[in-house]
C-alpha cells in the first residue's frame, strides 16, 4: 500500500504533527505500508521533516492556486504508483481537486481537523462533497456533526482521534523557562502553544491576563504564549502595549519542540474560539498539567467540567480568569485533573489508536 500524505499549509501546527506522527507510527507498526508526505517547499513543515526519517517531496506554493504545486502532484501519484491520497487541509483538497481534472488521481482520504462549519457556497461544497473523496475523518464528534450538515453522503464521515504520541515525549529544553526568563519559584506560570490564527482567539488570553493582574490585582502569575506569529500578531502586542501586561504576559514565537516546554507550566491555559481537538490539551494531558479551557470544538469530549479540568463558554475572560485563581490555589483539584487525564489519554487518546483506526479505513478503500 502507498499513501501519499497531502499538505498545503505554510506554517506548522497541529494538522502538520498529526501527518508526522501518523507516518512515523505507521513505520513502526505496519512497515508494509509506504507513506510519502508531499509538502510545501522551504515550509516550516518541509524544515521539520528533513530532520525525519519520513521520506518527503517538496513543491512551491508561492500563490493560491500553483500550478507547479499541481503538475508535481499529479507526476509524483503516477512515478510512485500510489494507491491513495491523504489530504490533510483545504488548501490541498482544492489543489488534489485540479490535478485530479489532469492527472485522474487515485482515490482520496480527507482529514477535517477544525470545527469550522463547511460554508453553503456552491464551489465549498463541491469540494467537500468531491467524488474522489471515499472517507472524511473528523478530529472529534463535534467535528463529524458540524461536517455532517455540509456532506450528501454522510456514510463518508467518521471521527478517528489524533491523540498523543507517546513514542516522542520528550522534556529536553534549550533552556528553563524560570532560568531564562527570571520567574521565581513562588510565581505560578499560565502557558499556552498556539499559532496566532482567528481560532485561538488570543484576544481572550489577553484579556484573561489584563483580568489577573489589573482588575484582581494579582502578580503571581506569568503567562507565557508559545507560537508562530502572523499579521494578528502586532495587534495583539499593541494591546498588550496599551494594558501594561509587558512585565507580565512573555510571547516566545515559534519553537521546534514547543510541547517539550509544557512540564514547566504550572497550569495550561487554552482560550480558541473555534478547535477540533488541540495537541495542547492532548500534550498537557500526558505531562500532568492541569487545563483551563473554553468549551469549544471536541474540548468537551477530552476535558469534562469540574472531573479533569475547568471550561468556560469562549471569549469568557471573566469565567475562564475565575478558575485559573480557583486552580491556582487548590492542590487538590490539581491533583485530581491531571490524575484523571493522564488514565483517560492512555486509555483512548494515543497515536498508536489513531494509526490503526486509519489504516483500517485505508483498507476499506482500497480492498
Amino acid at each position: 500500500m502507498k499513501i501519499l500524505h497531502l499538505s498545503g499549509v505554510k506554517n506548522w501546527g497541529g494538522g502538520e504533527y498529526h501527518i508526522e506522527n501518523l507516518c512515523s507510527e505507521l513505520a513502526i507498526t505496519n512497515p508494509e505500508i509506504s507513506n510519502l508526505v508531499f509538502c510545501v517547499a522551504n515550509a516550516p513543515f518541509h524544515k521539520r521533516l528533513a530532520q525525519t526519517a519520513i521520506r518527503f517531496i517538496t513543491a512551491p506554493l508561492d500563490i493560491k492556486i500553483d500550478l507547479r504545486y499541481v503538475f508535481k502532484l499529479g507526476n509524483v501519484c503516477k512515478k510512485e504508483k500510489i494507491d491513495l491520497i491523504h489530504i490533510h487541509d483545504p488548501s490541498a483538497l482544492q489543489l488534489a481537486i485540479i490535478a485530479d481534472k489532469l492527472y485522474n488521481l487515485p482515490p482520496f482520504v480527507f482529514s477535517k481537523k477544525t470545527s469550522f462549519p463547511i460554508k453553503e457556497r456552491k464551489k465549498t461544497l463541491y469540494k467537500y462533497n468531491y467524488p474522489k473523496i471515499k472517507k472524511i475523518l473528523c478530529v472529534s464528534k463535534e467535528t463529524e456533526a458540524v461536517t455532517l450538515k455540509a456532506i450528501r453522503d454522510t456514510t463518508k464521515v467518521v471521527t478517528v482521534y489524533h491523540g498523543t504520541n507517546l513514542r516522542t515525549k520528550s522534556t529536553v529544553t534549550d533552556f528553563l523557562l524560570r532560568e531564562k526568563y527570571c520567574i521565581s519559584a513562588e510565581k505560578t506560570i499560565i502557558g499556552h502553544i498556539g499559532n496566532h490564527i482567528r481560532a485561538k482567539h488570543l484576544e481572550t488570553f489577553i484579556e484573561v491576563v489584563n483580568r489577573v493582574v489589573n482588575v484582581e490585582r494579582r502578580t503571581d502569575l506569568v503567562f507565557i504564549q508559545i507560537g508562530t506569529h502572523s499579521d494578528r500578531t502586532p495587534a495583539l502586542l499593541e494591546t498588550v502595549k496599551t494594558l501594561n501586561l509587558e512585565a507580565h504576559i512573555i510571547f516566545m514565537g515559534y519553537r521546534p519542540n514547543a510541547s517539550n516546554f509544557i512540564p514547566q507550566f504550572n497550569i495550561a491555559l487554552m482560550t480558541s474560539q473555534s478547535e477540533g481537538l488541540p495537541q495542547f490539551i492532548y500534550e498537557a494531558m500526558y505531562h500532568k498539567v492541569p487545563v483551563v479551557s473554553t468549551n469549544v470544538g471536541g474540548i468537551p469530549e477530552l476535558i469534562k467540567h469540574e472531573k479533569n479540568g475547568l471550561l468556560a463558554p469562549m471569549h469568557d475572560a471573566k469565567t475562564l480568569t475565575k478558575h485559573l485563581l480557583t486552580l491556582q490555589q487548590s492542590d487538590a483539584l490539581k491533583q485530581q485533573f491531571v490524575t484523571l487525564s493522564a488514565q483517560k489519554l492512555l486509555e483512548k487518546y494515543t497515536t498508536a489508536n489513531m494509526a490503526q483506526n486509519t489504516i483500517e479505513i485505508y483498507n476499506s478503500i482500497l480492498n
